[in-house]
C-alpha cells in the first residue's frame, strides 16, 4: 500500500538520492511502524492537489520535520526519525481517544478499506472510533497537524469506492456514534448522530406515528446517506436526501465545528451551506450531527404487481402514471433476468418477465382511487396479471422479490464479481434508455440483471463478471461506459444515487462541463486547502497532477488478482 504512495511524493522533495533512500527504508519498516510510516508518507501525497506555491507554503507550515527526514541520506538514521514521528502521531491519537479506540491491526483496517463495490480495496493506516463531536475535532486537528488524510466511514455499504483510502491515512469510523439525539414530534423532525442506520432510526420512531422515508439499502448509515445524497425506493414520493436534511453540524479540515442552519422548515439566510455538504462524500467536511425531516406514516398502504411483454411497456406505464397525477409511494421495475435470479434465490415462482411493483399510500379513498387509475394505465400498456394487496402479510409477500433483488443477482453466475452501477434520466427518456441498454446487453456475453426506481428515472445494472478474466473485465467496463454515456446524452446523470466516489470521476466533466468542475475544484481548495478529507473522490484530477491516482481508477475498472 505504501509503495503506491512513494511515486506521488518524489517531486515534493529536492534530493532524488534521499527519495530513493526514503523508499528503501519504508519497505523495511516493522509492522506497527509500517502503518505509521504510511500515515507520514500520505502527508506529502496531499501536495499533488496544489499549485507549486501552495505546496511550498504547506511544506513550511506542516512539514518541517518531514522535510528534514527526506534530506537525510543515511537509511538507519532516516528510519529512526520517521518512526519517531509515526509513533508520535499514533500516541497523540491514543491520548485523544483512548488506546482501545485506535486500531492498527490488519483485520480492522481491512474491514474499513472497502465497501460493497467492485473497486479494489485500499486500506487506511489506522482506524479510530470517536464517541463525541469533540473527539472528532481532536482527530481532525491531529491529522491537520501532520497533514494526514481522513476517510469517514459509516456502514460501508457504498458502491463507488467512497471509503477506500487511496492515499492511506486515518479512517474515522462512526460505529460508536449511533444515537438519536432528539425527536421533535410536533415539528416532525429528528436529530441523530451519523452512525445510526435508517432502520435503527425508524425503529426508534415507531411509536410516534412518524418515519424517515429514505431507504438506500440494508445497513446504510445516515452519515453516509448524507455524503452520497442517497434516495431509494421512496424517493418518487418523498424526494432524495437533499430534500430531507434540515441542517448539519460539520467539522471542517482545520477542526472548526460549524452548524449549517437552524430547524426552521425554510430559510433565506445566507449561503445554503447544508446542501453544500449533502452529496460531498466527505470531501469538504465530516458530518457529526444531522437534523432530518420526518413524514407521517400513511393511513393505508397497498401493493400491486404486474408483468409486461417488454421493459419498454413497463417503463411507459410508469411514465403515464406519473403524468396522470397519481401520487404513488413506490414504483419499482425488475427485468426478466432479475426475476429469474429472484426465483432461483427463493421459493417464489414468478413469471420471468419484466415486472412492475407499485406501492400506493394515503387514506382509504385515495388508495382505492390510485389503484383504479393505475390499473387502467397498466391494461392500456398490455400489462398482465394485475395483483394488489392491502393486508400486511400479503403486501410483504408481493414485495419480497424487490426486497431480495440485491442479494439474488449473483446466483445467476456463482462466484462472480458484481459491478453495480446506476444512472438516472428524465422520466420521459426512461423507456428509451432502458430499451437501448437492454439491446446492448442482448449482444453481450455477460449477464446484467436490472432494477429500476422507475418513478424517478433511475435504474441499476448488476453486471456479473470474473474480475480475473481480462475479456470479461473489459466487457463489464464497456457496458458501464456505454450506459453512462447513453444517460448523459439523454440529459441524465452518471449516477442517480450511488455517488461519484472513485468510480464515476472520469465521467463528471463530460456530464457537467469544465466550468462546473473548475468551480468544484475551487470550492474544495478553499474549504480543504491541503486535500485532507477523503482525497481522490468526486473531483477529477487536474491535468498533470496525481497521475498515479488516475492509474488506480483505470486499474480498478480492469481485472485484478484475488
Amino acid at each position: 500500500m505504501f509503495r503506491r504512495i512513494i511515486p506521488r511524493i518524489l517531486h515534493t522533495h529536492k534530493s532524488t538520492t534521499a527519495n530513493r533512500a526514503f523508499s528503501t527504508v519504508v519497505k523495511k519498516t516493522s509492522a506497527r511502524k509500517y502503518y505509521g510510516a504510511g500515515l507520514l508518507l500520505a502527508t506529502a501525497a496531499g501536495y499533488v492537489f496544489h499549485q507549486s506555491n501552495q505546496r511550498i507554503e504547506a511544506k513550511e507550515k506542516r512539514h518541517h520535520d518531514l522535510e528534514q527526514i527526506a534530506e537525510v541520506d543515511h537509511p538507519e538514521k532516516k528510519q529512526k526519525l520517521l518512526n519517531k514521528l509515526a509513533d508520535t502521531l499514533i500516541s497523540e491519537l491514543e491520548s485523544a481517544l483512548n488506546k482501545d479506540r485506535v486500531n492498527v491491526t490488519e483485520s480492522v483496517r481491512g474491514q474499513h478499506g472497502k465497501d460493497f463495490s467492485y473497486h479494489e480495496p485500499h486500506l487506511p493506516d489506522v482506524v479510530v472510533f470517536p464517541e463525541s463531536e469533540k473527539e472528532i475535532q481532536s482527530v481532525v486537528e491531529l491529522c491537520a497537524k501532520y497533514n494526514v488524510p481522513i476517510i469517514p466511514y459509516g456502514g460501508g455499504t457504498s458502491l463507488e469506492g467512497h471509503t477506500s483510502a487511496v492515499l492511506g491515512g486515518v479512517c474515522l469510523s462512526f460505529a460508536k456514534m449511533n444515537k438519536v439525539v432528539k425527536i421533535n414530534k410536533d415539528d416532525m423532525d429528528v436529530t441523530v448522530q451519523p452512525g445510526i442506520t435508517y432502520d435503527e432510526l425508524n425503529e426508534a420512531l415507531k411509536d410516534t406515528g412518524l418515519f424517515f422515508p429514505m431507504d438506500p439499502g440494508p445497513g446504510a448509515c445516515i452519515g453516509g446517506m448524507v455524503g452520497t445524497s442517497c434516495s431509494g425506493t421512496h424517493a418518487v414520493r418523498y424526494g432524495t436526501m437533499k430534500e430531507n436534511v434540515l441542517n448539519l453540524k460539520v467539522v471542517l479540515p482545520d477542526g472548526t465545528l460549524v452548524k449549517t442552519a437552524n430547524r426552521a422548515k425554510k430559510s433565506s439566510a445566507g449561503y445554503d451551506l447544508t446542501h453544500l455538504f449533502v452529496g460531498s462524500e466527505g470531501t469538504l467536511g465530516i458530518v457529526s450531527e444531522i437534523t432530518l425531516r420526518l413524514k407521517i406514516r400513511p393511513q393505508k398502504t397497498a401493493v400491486s404487481v404486474t408483468t409486461f411483454p417488454s421493459n419498454h411497456h413497463a417503463a411507459q406505464t410508469v411514465i403515464e402514471t406519473m403524468k396522470s397525477g397519481v401520487q404513488i409511494g413506490r414504483a419499482e421495475l425488475l427485468d426478466e433476468v432479475m426475476i429469474k435470479a429472484v426465483n432461483q434465490n427463493s421459493d417464489l415462482e414468478l413469471k420471468e418477465a419484466p415486472t412492475l411493483f407499485f406501492e400506493f399510500s394515503g387514506t382509504d379513498k385515495q388508495v382505492d382511487e390510485q389503484i383504479a387509475i393505475v390499473k387502467d394505465i397498466v391494461n392500456n400498456n398490455k400489462g398482465q396479471g394485475f395483483k394488489f394487496a392491502v393486508d400486511v402479510d400479503e403486501r410483504e409477500r408481493l414485495w419480497t422479490a424487490r426486497k431480495i433483488a440485491l442479494w439474488s443477482a449473483p446466483i445467476l453466475k456463482p462466484e462472480s464479481d458484481v459491478w453495480i452501477t446506476d444512472v438516472c434520466v428524465p422520466i420521459s427518456k426512461l423507456a428509451d434508455c432502458i430499451q437501448e441498454t437492454k439491446d446492448d446487453l442482448d449482444k453481450s456475453f455477460l449477464l446484467a440483471p436490472m432494477v429500476s426506481h422507475a418513478g424517478d428515472g433511475n435504474f441499476h445494472l448488476f453486471i456479473l463478471f470474473n474480475s480475473k478474466d481480462k475479456k470479461e473485465s473489459d466487457e463489464a467496463k464497456r457496458l458501464n461506459t456505454r450506459l453512462v454515456e447513453r444517460a448523459i446524452k439523454m440529459e441524465g446523470t452518471c449516477t442517480g444515487e450511488h455517488g461519484v466516489g472513485v468510480g464515476k470521476r472520469a465521467y463528471l466533466e463530460k456530464e457537467l462541463g469544465p466550468g462546473a468542475i473548475k468551480l468544484m475544484r475551487t470550492i474544495k481548495k478553499a474549504v480543504d486547502p491541503h486535500n485532507l478529507f477523503n482525497p481522490g473522490k468526486i473531483i477529477p484530477d487536474e491535468q498533470g497532477h496525481n497521475k498515479e491516482a488516475d492509474k488506480e481508477v483505470e486499474k480498478e475498472s480492469q481485472s485484478k488478482p484475488k
